[in-house]
């Protein structure tokens, strides 16, 4: 009988997993978890679990980070994502962490079994529309990157004026000028543009904010 541990921090969604799973007599759910944090702990005390299924919004750890760091310790314990997020983000995440599988829990009990099934037997499992999903993310990883790096860049109110200057091709004396700053001013801006870009010329952070749509 193959051992599940189940890591969800919803527990009435434990229970209707759970319940969805007792009726295939050739798995056990030995144990459950209700975040990253405490699967590590239960598996650090005993891993002869065959596979985790994973939620990925949990507290304390969530899924993602919680499989990186269980398959680098634990490579042959198998992890199948079960979640009801379908986000490009999280998909690539998962992948990039080590998932074998990635299920939303709307999912039939039998797809949920047969998903773990293959998976024991060294395939890998999605959800279709998932599965779509993931070889375009897989050839354009370049996208979420972006993604991430358009969340994280925030520029001032003015580090945008001396931006939107800068896309003139202005000089500094000319953009001090024309924002009545001083060139001592304008040069510590454009500095922070460059830092919250990661550019290291005019050019690049241009590019750059075209890309994250500053421009």
């Amino acid at each position: 009988m193959k051992k599940i541990l189940l890591v969800d921090d919803n527990f009435f969604l434990q229970k209707a997993i759970e319940e969805k799973l007792s009726v295939f007599t050739d798995i056990i759910i030995k144990d459950t978890a209700s975040n990253g944090q405490e699967a590590i702990a239960i598996l650090e005390k005993n891993h002869v679990f065959d596979l985790l299924l994973m939620d990925i919004e949990m507290p304390v750890m969530n899924g993602i980070q919680a499989t990186e760091m269980i398959k680098n310790k634990y490579p042959q314990i198998k992890i199948l994502i079960l979640t009801v997020f379908e986000n490009d983000e999280n998909i690539f995440n998962a992948i990039k962490a080590g998932a074998d599988g990635y299920l939303l829990k709307d999912a039939k009990p039998e797809k949920i079994y047969q998903s773990i099934i293959e998976i024991l037997e060294g395939g890998a499992a999605m959800s279709p529309s998932i599965a779509l999903k993931a070889m375009k993310l897989l050839n354009n990883p370049i996208d979420i990157e972006n993604q991430k790096d358009k969340e994280k860049v925030l520029l001032s109110t003015r580090e945008l004026e001396v931006l939107e200057q800068l896309s003139k091709g202005l000089k500094n004396q000319a953009i001090a000028d024309n924002l009545f700053l001083s060139i001592s001013t304008v040069k510590k801006h454009i500095e922070n543009i460059y830092t919250k870009l990661q550019a290291h010329n005019r050019i690049e952070a241009l590019q750059k904010a075209k890309q994250n749509k500053l421009l």
